[in-house]
């Protein structure tokens, strides 16, 4: 469980959070989204910690980020871009991983093995393909059976028969009870995925539902559409 409290992140003079409030429950599958800017990647920065949380608070599982960094053991993080050592084998870069989670050896090797990337472990990260990064980083997500999963931009460069893999990974993850949160760009991915949408913009929450909810207050069969109409809607308010 995730609690954002009134969190209100500053560069300088540019608000990037603006007293924003939410609550993700475990067993649900939540879809951030927004423009370029909205700051779905500062709120994800400071979930995890790399971005230090002054005014406000977020807690996991009931704790501060603020008091202690040991809550990250239990995140699995997808980066929209893995940055890893250039002259290590895929092979040696799971194993450095794996050693700094010494005590984690329940390892979920279920993407490791539909991704067959055990065929490539002799290969160089700095030769990898987009698409391959993002699979060695999908899998390392999933590795270490985290209460919660953070996944940037997930799909971009798989291929769609790695999609699906992954998005049928996303769905039985969601259905154990973990509490999965996912950005992306791509709203007709999401449909079969997310139980919920968070939708920022200019650093605040526009919109925080259930997506049965959204269709139903919507009148509309797609996340997309839904989004869409409550955008055309505020609009003509203002």
């Amino acid at each position: 469980m995730i609690e954002v409290k009134n969190l209100t992140k500053k560069f300088q003079k540019f608000t990037a959070l603006d007293a924003i409030n939410l609550n993700f429950t475990d067993g649900h599958s939540i879809a951030l989204i927004g423009p370029n800017g909205c700051g779905k990647t500062t709120l994800i920065k400071c979930i995890l910690g790399l971005n230090v949380v002054e005014d406000g608070d977020i807690l996991v599982n009931e704790e501060s980020v603020k008091d202690h960094y040991k809550y990250r053991e239990n995140i699995g993080y997808m980066p929209q871009i893995g940055r890893y050592p250039e002259n290590m084998t895929i092979g040696e870069t799971i194993k450095m991983i794996q050693e700094t989670r010494a005590k984690r050896t329940d390892y979920d090797t279920e993407l490791l093995e539909a991704f067959e990337l055990e065929k490539m472990y002799d290969k160089k990260m700095r030769t990898l393909s987009g698409g391959t990064t993002q699979k060695v980083s999908a899998v390392l997500a999933f590795m270490f059976n985290p209460n919660t999963i953070i996944l940037d931009e997930p799909t971009a460069g798989l291929d769609p028969l790695a999609s699906e893999i992954l998005k049928n990974k996303i769905i039985k993850e969601k259905n154990k009870g973990k509490l999965i949160v996912i950005t992306s760009h791509l709203l007709s991915e999401l449909d079969d995925i997310v139980s919920e949408i968070v939708f920022m913009n200019e650093g605040k929450i526009l919109v925080h539902q259930s997506v049965e909810d959204l269709k139903k207050d919507t009148d509309t069969e797609k996340i997309s559409d839904g989004i869409v109409s409550i955008l055309k809607k505020m609009k003509a308010e203002n």
